[in-house]
């Protein structure tokens, strides 16, 4: 998708209601989904394994 439509298609699927703050944030959101799609792709993921040991050290603290 192009940027516009991006932008067009997170539009369409705001409620009436939304600010430009919830407009961004979602776009921001939409965009580290994507990085994060690309990341994997490329193999630069981490292992669940290793994500759990982080959250167990994280939460340990």
């Amino acid at each position: 998708m192009s940027a516009k439509e991006i932008l067009l298609d997170v539009a369409e699927k705001l409620p009436p209601d939304a600010t430009l703050s919830d407009a961004i944030y979602e776009l921001e959101f939409r965009q580290a989904v994507e990085q994060g799609l690309d990341e994997l792709d490329r193999g630069e993921g981490i292992p669940v394994e290793n994500v759990k040991v982080k959250i167990v050290q994280w939460a340990g603290k």
